[in-house]
């Protein structure tokens, strides 16, 4: 159940009685804030419901309708003022103001602390969050099921979920699938976004707005290559878990698009393979038992090769999980390999007899751990094309997280994720602010002061930022990313 104003109103403990807007009960909640001050909207982001008893206001009565009217410009959710306490009921007054200007006015019974408002408001937020997450898993579990049957199949179950419409478009731009067919309509309109994601390589986004529906617009690459694009309709705007469901689908509809190309094995079992890498399926869940059993079996490493096109016949107990086109994919990328831990030993040999590059190798890992296993394994790669010498084991390098500093694969990954940044012209400002911002744990008071600018000056900014990058800065692995990636570039602008 989301934070909505009805959903308080309704919750009888609170003792909360609606005296305007009462054509707002869904209007969301996005936080509780409590406030005496006569002008408390400095510290209000919008979307609040403010609390307060107004204790200051018999002494030096405010006024109140430009108090409210600050409120109104503000957009929070809703005033709420505690009855009984100063004045024994809500002022006239501010009641007219808050018709006046169409603000939630809500009068808080004596009995009720304004604590127990605040938590049951977090109390929503959380289960709120714990449905969106169960809704995610049995999402991706779906769509993993619907890969099974194809690319078609994917978009038909992804336009479902949304309750919106979906396009896969081919790498020109043409339509391969639309759910429902209908939904094909909408491609000339995206023609435009197209050659700048087809120019931004691998992971490329954008979200365009027309009226109240919004649209997702993502590439579909394997290396530097774009296979296509998906789009995705919707009424209502992505939150995090939706867009963790578009790149599951993002994964799988990339692997399909090889399977052209590819020479044997399934492109279906690469795709799931590969969504398991990028950490877009739960291999734990019960779900995946068949999954799991069709893999080798853990602890399982990865491997990342330099050169998949000497690649001939695999021998038993390895996977292939990219088909990679060699003539466009990145010298430290190449393609990614499963194997059984079992057959450690003998990897070495097998890679030299199959591949001429670089070969990395990852430490044993479980299928839970696959995403940091790809990154051991690229960062084990560098090191072997680097140095020109044979397969390379990540647990034989010295570091640990802050080793990618070093690495060209850590230099990669940190551009990879900041270009949304790096191209705007004040990249320098946007970047500094991140920093600064990430540096404050979201502090804006500690964050503009450390940047000597004014905090609505960093909110603008961060604002921007939000607009352009593709992940969720309230997300804290998404925060943890970006701190990473920063440092990244601090090490290597270091003589």
């Amino acid at each position: 159940m989301p934070p909505t104003l009805g959903a308080l109103l309704r919750t009888p403990k609170l003792r909360l009685r609606l005296l305007t807007g009462q054509e707002e009960p869904h209007r969301r909640v996005e936080w509780v804030a409590v406030s005496e001050l006569t002008d408390p909207t400095p510290y209000l982001a919008g979307g609040e419901l403010l609390l307060t008893t107004g204790v200051g206001w018999a002494e030096d009565p405010p006024d109140l309708r430009d108090y409210v009217r600050r409120l109104a410009e503000r957009d929070i959710a809703g005033l709420g003022f505690a009855a009984d306490v100063v004045f024994e009921h809500t002022p006239d007054e501010l009641r007219a103001a808050a018709e006046e200007f169409g603000v939630t006015l809500v009068e808080v019974a004596r009995e009720t602390p304004f604590i127990a408002v605040g938590k049951e408001v977090s109390r929503l937020l959380a289960q709120e969050e714990y449905e969106g997450l169960t809704r995610a898993f049995s999402a991706q579990r779906e769509l993993a099921r619907a890969a099974l049957r194809g690319a078609g199949a994917v978009v038909e179950r992804l336009a479902r979920e949304f309750d919106g419409w979906v396009l896969l478009l081919g790498p020109d731009g043409s339509v391969r699938h639309a759910a429902p067919a209908q939904a094909a309509e909408h491609a000339d309109r995206l023609a435009a976004e197209l050659p700048r994601l087809r120019g931004a390589g691998q992971r490329a986004g954008s979200s365009v707005v027309s009226g109240d529906e919004h649209v997702a617009l993502q590439s579909l690459a394997i290396g530097r290559r774009v296979r296509g694009f998906l789009a995705v309709g919707a009424r209502k705007g992505f939150g995090s878990h939706d867009r963790t469901l578009v790149n599951a689908a993002v994964s799988l509809l990339s692997l399909e698009l090889e399977r052209p190309t590819a020479e044997g094995g399934s492109g279906i079992v690469s795709g799931v393979v590969a969504a398991l890498f990028d950490g877009a399926l739960d291999p734990a869940h019960t779900g995946a038992t068949a999954l799991r059993r069709a893999l080798p079996a853990e602890p399982v490493v990865v491997a990342a090769v330099q050169d998949p096109a000497s690649r001939c016949s695999l021998p038993d107990g390895l996977l292939a999980t990219d088909a990679a086109d060699v003539a466009a994919a990145d010298p430290a990328t190449g393609t990614l390999l499963l194997a059984s831990a079992e057959i450690l030993d003998r990897l070495p040999e097998v890679f030299d007899e199959l591949f001429e590059g670089g070969v990395g190798l990852s430490d044993p890992v479980s299928y839970t751990e696959l995403v940091v296993a790809r990154a051991q394994a690229e960062r084990a790669l560098a090191v072997a094309v680097d140095e020109g010498r044979g397969p390379v084991r990540s647990g034989d390098l010295p570091g640990g997280l802050l080793g990618l500093l070093e690495t060209p694969v850590g230099v990669r990954l940190a551009d990879d994720l900041l270009a949304p940044i790096d191209r705007q012209r004040n990249a320098a400002e946007l970047l500094a602010s991140l920093r600064a911002y990430l540096a404050a744990s979201g502090r804006w008071d500690a964050a503009a002061e450390r940047l000597g600018v004014h905090r609505h000056t960093l909110r603008y900014r961060m604002k921007r930022i939000r607009e352009l990058l593709p992940g969720d800065l309230d997300d804290p692995d998404h925060r943890t990313e970006l701190w990473i990636s920063l440092r990244v570039r601090e090490g290597r602008s270091r003589p």
